[in-house]
């Protein structure tokens, strides 16, 4: 009996999804950004520039070996954690943030590039950590990741922190942790979220802090930082069920919903398409997690396997809490819609991580009698 490698064919299906949610996201941000705004270089088109060079590292990613990528993964974190230190100390700010490196008249965003860097260095990890128990299963691959959260955290960026977070979270339940092991995790970290919350509510901007409040009581300054979160659930409501169609929106047309092409989206695309829309969408993504969480049943081996994981719960995460957030059950904590919002750096991470699930499906064994 021998083993050969076999590349499988492209995905169509995984494709298909993954064009459609990208054909719905430029439609919608042309939708909100129509009239000029941008400049001489509409936004839409800038969008169209960033998949483009999106999907030439999903296609770059796809055709590499992922076991060569898992090998670098430990020097690739380690030049992402540099990056995040360049950018505390001489980074680009933007909106009281300091989170971008520029680099001529492009900007880019560390804290969303080291994403799969921490999935390939986690999953790297697990597939060869052979001792059980909570120290080696919770608490080193924990410290692994502790500095990249808390330098993100910094910036402040939570919602790319809180997306750092999902990416341990989701493989470490998919390793799997004794219940003992879990309930001791838990209890520490109960007995330490007093402290910890002291010094995460202080790493805070005002503006964060404003936010977390509105969410906790919407009637919280409706004209100020209240304001976003109200129109949001004004433009979905008003969608009703089969929407008022591309370009009726009334709170996107009329400039009422701030950020509309960016962490409010799914907001724009729910007053043009209604209810019915906002549940194909949603079955868009649903699909596209089940096709990522079939090709990690089916991988080869457990890197493979929690790669495929990895990268499925972190677009899901992603997803629903900038859903969440914008209907008013999450609060708002800048979050990318996955392939839909506006934005070079976490659009071209999204593509590459596609491209490392691609790149676990085309590298199964087949054996040969």
């Amino acid at each position: 009996m021998t083993r050969s490698r076999r590349f499988d064919g492209v995905d169509w299906g995984l494709l298909g999804v993954i064009l459609s949610l990208l054909a719905i996201g430029i439609v919608t941000i042309y939708s909100v950004t129509s009239n000029g705004q941008g400049g001489t270089f509409p936004i839409f088109v800038k969008q169209a520039v960033w998949i483009g060079v999106g999907a030439l590292a999903f296609v770059i990613i796809a055709s590499m070996d992922y076991h060569k990528l898992a090998r670098l993964s430990y020097i690739l974190y380690g030049l992402g954690l540099l990056l995040l230190v360049i950018v505390m100390f001489s980074g680009k700010s933007s909106r009281g943030a300091q989170r971008w490196i520029a680099l001529g008249p492009v900007a880019f965003q560390p804290s969303e590039f080291i994403k799969i860097p921490l999935l390939l260095m986690l999953a790297t990890y697990y597939a060869t950590q052979t001792r059980s128990g909570w120290l080696y299963r919770v608490i080193v691959p924990g410290l692994l990741a502790l500095p990249g959260f808390f330098l993100i955290l910094k910036q402040p960026d939570l919602g790319s922190s809180l997306s750092f977070l999902a990416i341990y979270i989701t493989l470490l339940l998919a390793v799997g942790v004794k219940s003992k092991a879990f309930g001791l995790v838990l209890l520490s970290a109960l007995m330490m979220f007093p402290f910890a919350w002291g010094g995460l509510w202080g790493s805070l901007h005002d503006y964060q802090k404003e936010r977390i409040i509105s969410f906790v009581d919407p009637a919280y300054d409706p004209g100020g930082k209240g304001y976003q979160g109200l129109q949001s659930r004004i433009a979905v409501g008003s969608g009703e069920f089969l929407g008022k169609g591309l370009y009726g929106g009334t709170q996107t047309q009329f400039k009422f919903l701030p950020e509309g092409h960016t962490d409010f989206i799914f907001a724009v695309f729910a007053e043009e398409w209604g209810f019915l829309g906002a549940v194909v969408l949603i079955m868009l993504f649903l699909i596209l997690f089940l096709l990522g969480l079939d090709i990690a049943s089916k991988a080869k081996d457990m890197l493979g396997a929690l790669l495929a994981v990895g990268v499925v719960g972190m677009m899901a995460f992603n997803m629903v809490v900038n859903i969440g957030m914008t209907v008013g059950l999450a609060p708002i904590v800048g979050i990318p819609l996955p392939l839909l919002s506006y934005g070079g750096s976490a659009t071209i991470m999204t593509m590459a991580a596609l491209g490392l699930l691609l790149s676990v499906k085309r590298r199964r064994m087949t054996l040969i009698q």
